[in-house]
């Protein structure tokens, strides 16, 4: 037989086996991975237990029982937010959990919900403050340009129609079935808006490429639409002390910053406030107007954008360089102080170096961390 032809009966035997595989597969995800109803039982103490179908996610099957659990990643396993105690029923640690989970953390049965599946009777504790979590729906009363690749997104609120929700924190966007997902999927992004403010809130959302919520809240959405959100969720708010206050953000990180500037001016908080936001170019700024109205509202608050990049025609002349090279020659002491910092999670770790390197304490510095 000529080596040819035994390679095509190879390929067409290894091609046959992978077919009856696949089918066998498919066949076992419908009866032996058919789970039937499991029972969770949630903080034991407070006899709070629901009955559910087996075979999904523990944190989609909670947010279908109405229980909201954070998550930025949308349930991928890539911001190791959906963090819970399981101490029955969870299965061994996942590979896609590891990294995400300290020593510690392993020792006391804590797991990424988005990566455990709900297959048998499970025991969980989960923070009593998520049981204040809420849905919301929304209609979409405003888009505004912020940028070319950032939009704001005003949101009225229609049932419930309040929100309580501290300066800094985030809620969850839901993105309906379209072109990039079959099935609805959420994304977590910070309030930009002043709390006060209970029936509307403001996001702001940048686009990232072939992103599921980016795409559709640019190309899809529209004035009119209804959102369903949930929240408020996060640590990330100011603290009430007599610290100075250093804020550093960039690009969409704008938004949990801006909100605590309004909430301080709403309540009269006057602290020395100081706020580097860093952006490549002028066309990279944006409500420049809005913080210089803060200056005038808040006695000790200096706004300070800077430029990594300025076009040469730009005739910009404001700070220039890294925001940390920036933050590095406007501190001279970092007694007194605690930091707010909201970015990617590479510009976070640079600013931490400088700011411990200036003398504040690593457990003064707050941030929002979204990959």
């Amino acid at each position: 037989m000529f080596p040819v032809q035994t390679l095509i009966i190879s390929v067409g035997a290894i091609a046959a086996v992978s077919t009856i595989l696949a089918v066998i597969m498919v066949i076992a995800d419908a009866t032996v991975a058919n789970y039937g109803e499991v029972t969770i039982t949630i903080n034991e103490d407070m006899e709070k237990a629901v009955t559910v179908k087996g075979g999904r996610p523990l944190l989609s099957t909670l947010m279908g029982e109405e229980i909201f659990i954070p998550s930025a990643c949308g349930g991928r396993g890539s911001c190791g937010l959906c963090k819970v105690t399981i101490t029955e029923g969870a299965g061994q640690l996942l590979p896609t959990e590891l990294p995400w989970l300290d020593e510690e953390e392993r020792k006391n049965n804590v797991r990424l919900s988005c990566q455990v599946k709900v297959k048998e009777d499970m025991k969980i504790y989960i923070p009593e403050e998520l049981f204040n979590v809420r849905q919301y729906t929304t209609r979409v009363e405003r888009i505004r340009d912020l940028t070319y690749d950032i939009k704001e997104v005003t949101l009225n609120l229609l049932d419930p129609k309040a929100i309580e929700i501290n300066a800094g924190q985030f809620v969850q966007f839901q993105v309906p079935e379209y072109e990039l997902t079959d099935e609805p999927v959420y994304r977590a992004y910070s309030v930009a808006s002043n709390p006060a403010d209970k029936s509307k809130i403001e996001l702001e959302i940048r686009l990232v490429p072939n992103g599921i919520c980016t795409t559709y809240v640019h190309n899809y959405l529209k004035e009119g639409d209804e959102v369903i959100i949930n929240g408020p969720y996060g640590e990330f708010f100011l603290r009430d002390t007599r610290r100075d206050v250093v804020c550093i953000a960039g690009g969409s990180g704008m938004a949990p910053i801006k909100s605590i500037l309004l909430d301080m001016a709403e309540k009269g908080i006057n602290r020395t406030t100081r706020y580097f936001f860093g952006a490549r170019t002028t066309k990279d700024l944006f409500l420049v107007e809005e913080l210089r109205e803060l200056e005038e509202k808040l006695p000790d608050f200096v706004f300070i954008p800077a430029l990594s990049n300025p076009e040469e025609d730009a005739h910009w002349e404001g700070e220039t360089g890294l925001i940390t090279d920036v933050v590095a020659r406007h501190m001279t002491s970092g007694n007194n102080v605690e930091a707010y910092l909201c970015g990617s999670p590479g510009m976070i770790d640079a600013c931490t170096k400088v700011l411990t390197g200036k003398g504040v304490p690593e457990e003064l510095i707050y941030y929002d961390k979204f990959a």
